[in-house]
């Protein structure tokens, strides 16, 4: 059986967005991350990278952790961003290290 995925949407949105709330626990963490094409570990690498390079560091801490429970290592994370650094941007490479050196090291 599958663990379950905690979204962080009730948490933060709770009653003032209730649909939305539904949407991330049911739809997005409850169908699409549980199809058996991709493992959890290739969904959270997929998703760091878009996050990277759409520049949405917000989002980006509570992934970056969720990768790591989905067995992706602190080296990996990193490497791929350098990797990703040259076809995303500098700057929105550099800024993703950033959270990853403050969300490994808490």
């Amino acid at each position: 059986m599958y663990r379950e995925i905690k979204s962080s949407a009730r948490e933060s949105f709770g009653a003032f967005a209730p649909t939305f709330v539904r949407y991330s626990e049911d739809v997005l963490f409850g169908d699409l991350w549980r199809r058996e094409d991709l493992s959890l570990r290739d969904r959270s690498l997929i998703t760091v990278a878009a996050l990277v390079s759409g520049g949405m560091t917000e989002q980006l801490p509570y992934h970056l952790q969720l990768a790591a429970q989905n067995g992706l290592k602190e080296e990996e994370l990193v490497e791929g961003i350098t990797h990703l650094a040259f076809y995303v941007g500098w700057p929105r490479a550099a800024s993703a290290l950033q959270l990853i050196k403050k969300v490994f090291m808490e």
